[in-house]
């Protein structure tokens, strides 16, 4: 029998549990397959399988349970007000999950220019580089200098005891990721990899699983003018199970005339930055030490020890995942940060 995940839901403080997609077919890969039959996992956590598999799950409208206004969205609640098409229009689950919103009406930000907001629709924890920290969790769900690339020194020195927060999206979640923090983009490039799950279960599975996943790496100089001088910071938009890409788009204006992210460009805050294509998908988000402080009810929540999650009984500590809405507020830049 398989472990309750549960969460918290940060609008209403409700203690949630999590239904996972496929979980059976996920624990079967990451458990008998991966064990008995290491050709095949390979083979199914690579991206022409991952890239059919979205292709079946995503593109298909073979019935009125996969269409745009079917059981998947009564299923999941998704909100038609929200959505800048109506459902009729969105025929295929590929255009579910692609949706744009009207974040500027349906996701409202905090303008401070200290305040750090969340990229994306998901559940988050929060962690640490620093083996002083009780948030510290090196080696468990990646090697930081693998998963930025183990050449960019620069920013393994840079970033030595860094605070993060990984970001989970699931299937049903508005999928375009937008920016954290405003600044200068210096760099932008690909890490090749694999494609694994999100669930869970295959993090338990597998050592430092999002290191391992194909993955974009954006870094971010926010000490300029008209930044949010919290130092550098890192995105890593992490490639899973059935997706087949992440698109670039940067808009500064809703999703007017995207634009490629490429160094010298200033994003700003809360702008739309990227969108996956269909598929369950993590960002990493990581801060210079001492640079910016998480807000306090996402500490709180996560060092609950009375909520019962996957995470906390393969670590052996609380670890419990709020669920944040793309550009709330996650911290703010600390005083002597300025």
């Amino acid at each position: 029998m398989r472990q309750e995940h549960k969460y918290i839901n940060r609008g209403n403080g409700a203690v949630c549990s999590e239904e996972f997609f496929a979980d059976r077919a996920v624990s079967f890969i990451y458990s008998t397959v991966r064990e008995k039959a290491p050709c095949l996992f390979k083979a199914l956590t690579g991206q022409r399988v991952t890239q059919f598999l979205g292709f079946v799950n995503y593109d298909l409208a073979l019935n009125s349970r996969m269409s745009g206004a079917g059981a998947f969205v009564k299923k999941f609640g998704i909100d038609e007000s929200e959505c800048l098409l109506p459902f009729g229009e969105m025929d295929t689950p590929r255009k579910i999950f692609e949706r744009r919103i009207a974040y500027w009406r349906c996701r409202p930000m905090n303008e401070d220019p200290a305040v750090v907001v969340s990229p994306a629709d998901s559940k988050m924890f929060i962690g640490s580089l620093d083996g002083t920290s009780m948030l510290f969790l090196k080696g468990k769900f990646f090697d930081f200098a693998e998963l930025v690339g183990r050449d960019r020194t620069d920013l393994h020195g840079r970033l030595d005891g860094a605070d993060f927060a990984v970001f989970r999206l699931t299937p049903e979640k508005y999928h375009h990721n937008h920016t954290p923090v405003s600044g200068v983009v210096t760099d932008v490039y690909w890490v090749d990899g694999s494609c694994h799950s999100c669930n869970p279960s295959a993090s338990i599975a597998i050592a430092t699983p999002l290191s391992k996943n194909r993955r974009v790496v954006t870094v971010i100089d926010t000490d300029v003018k008209g930044g949010s001088n919290v130092g550098t910071v890192v995105m890593v938009e992490v490639v899973a199970l059935m997706i087949g890409d992440i698109v670039q788009c940067y808009s500064e204006n809703r999703y007017d005339d995207p634009v490629p992210v490429a160094p010298g460009l200033f994003v700003m805050k809360g702008s739309p930055k990227s969108l996956f294509r269909p598929g369950s998908s993590s960002v990493v988000l990581f801060f210079e030490k001492g640079k910016m402080a998480f807000s306090g009810d996402l500490l709180k929540n996560q060092l609950r020890g009375d909520i019962d999650n996957r995470f906390a009984a393969w670590l052996e500590k609380p670890l419990v995942e709020t669920e944040v809405r793309v550009r709330s507020t996650i911290g703010a830049r600390r005083c002597n940060g300025r």
